[in-house]
């Protein structure tokens, strides 16, 4: 039987990756993404391309549709599209929170909606949800952004028991420090919001802290991702929570013994250490 799968933000980082090894796999790939021209080299390595906006309703049903009519089944759904909106609280206009919602949680929401049918339909599938340890914790000037990782690792939790009658499991990725283009997005978002606010000189020395992370050993590169998720899709059980590189088994597992307020100071001091 042909596995067919639907991998959101593939245009480039973990998406990408997540094409290119489910498409080594195996699968039968739909590639979806808001800008197809990023992705003619995944259209060469046998990928088939889809147009989708998150923010918007007629372009999600749109690619569900095109999916149902060209397979006519879904195995596995990767709900990996997102980015990183930062700056504080108090700066963040209220129509980019709600554009971090549509993209970070309703989008992968209503996706899930449109693709459940075929999946109970065939009494199988997988639906992953890309995370992040930042669903597990917060960090100065991230409100808007974590926030949506919690809300999808509630929502994944929920839909996991829902779909135990139709043979349908709900798998939650956790990255940590990854190298794509999130980084650059998230300290861009957080000078621009609040690095000429009150908050200016705390977002600038967090935004540094962004900027040091990310030039140093400790992202891992898209394709240990990928790995993860085609190993956790190609389970018999798959585990409910996997953590994916750049630090996240060990910061997770840190969590488990620090009180919120030793996780608040230290995250304080990581925030606005000098380099």
């Amino acid at each position: 039987m042909d596995r067919t799968a639907l991998v959101t933000g593939a245009s480039s980082g973990i998406g990408e990756a997540t094409v290119r090894r489910l498409i080594a796999d195996g699968y039968t790939v739909f590639a979806a993404a808001r800008r197809l021209d990023r992705m003619a080299a995944l259209a060469q390595a046998g990928a088939r391309l889809v147009a989708l906006d998150l923010t918007d309703d007629a372009s999600i049903a749109a690619a569900a549709g095109h999916v149902r009519a060209e397979a006519g089944r879904l195995d596995v759904l990767v709900n990996n599209a997102g980015y990183g909106s930062y700056g504080a609280l108090e700066d963040v206009p209220l129509d980019e929170a709600r554009r971090q919602f549509e993209v970070n949680l309703f989008g992968a929401a209503r996706l899930c909606q449109l693709v459940l049918p075929m999946m109970r339909a065939q009494r199988s599938g997988r639906i992953v949800n890309v995370s992040s340890i930042g669903g597990k914790g917060g960090e100065p000037f991230g409100a808007w952004y974590h926030a949506t990782k919690y809300a999808l690792e509630g929502l994944s939790d929920c839909l996991r028991m829902e779909l135990t009658p139709f043979g349908i499991d709900v798998i939650v990725i956790e990255p940590g420090a990854i190298r794509t283009e999130w980084g650059g997005i998230a300290h861009d978002s957080l000078l621009a919001m609040s690095g000429d606010t009150a908050y200016g000189p705390y977002a600038r020395r967090h935004a540094g802290m962004h900027a040091r992370a990310g030039a140093s050993n400790l992202p891992s590169p898209p394709s240990v991702v990928a790995d993860i998720i085609a190993r956790a899709v190609a389970a018999r059980r798959p585990r409910t929570r996997y953590p994916a590189g750049g630090g996240a088994r060990l910061i997770l597992f840190l969590q488990r013994f620090m009180t919120d307020r030793m996780q608040d100071r230290l995250m304080w001091r990581l925030s606005q250490a000098r380099g």
